[in-house]
């Protein structure tokens, strides 16, 4: 179990790294489009699209790693003040609860509209270059997927504590 959960840990620091470089290539980008467009008067066909390709899949692999390290947001009131013990079952509460079904269904949707992205060869009609869509899509869906293994990481870790009194 331990060698499984170190496994969808690495994956999410991959996916934490990767979103890191994506976004120097979206501030690049969108640095290189406001020159072009404010001080050149050449504004490029592409540079809107790449940036927001790259802020969706830098959010979208950047869900995983955030999870990992405990970092979303959370109304801790009273969370602060719980024992160790009391937070893990109250982790395990809420996992199970809002975490599982929530991310477990916007994980599927998304991989529907992947599936409906590449069989259809969806482009972007934002621009005038039209680029396809479907990896993106596909980006999206990894990035939910990887949300809900690590997620589930999250989960085992709290349950063996709320029950062994000590961390997995």
């Amino acid at each position: 179990m331990k060698k499984v959960c170190k496994f969808i840990d690495n994956v999410s620091e991959w996916g934490g790294r990767t979103a890191r470089w994506l976004s120097l290539v979206m501030i690049l980008v969108v640095v290189f489009e406001v020159f072009m467009r404010y001080v050149l008067n050449a504004p490029t066909p592409w540079g809107y699209e790449v940036a927001l390709f790259s802020g969706a899949a830098l959010y979208a692999l950047g869900y995983s790693y955030a999870e990992r390290h405990r970092s979303h947001v959370r109304v801790d009131v009273f969370y602060i003040h719980m024992p160790p013990r009391m937070r893990a079952l109250a982790d395990t509460i809420g996992g199970f609860i809002y975490f599982l079904p929530t991310i477990a269904f916007v994980a599927y949707a998304s991989f529907d509209r992947m599936l409906w992205s590449w069989k259809i060869h969806e482009k972007s009609v934002e621009g005038f270059w039209y680029p396809p869509l479907y990896p993106l899509r596909t980006v999206i869906f990894i990035g939910w997927t990887l949300l809900l293994l690590q997620g589930l990481v999250t989960l085992t870790r709290s349950v063996y504590h709320a029950v062994k009194g000590r961390s997995l």
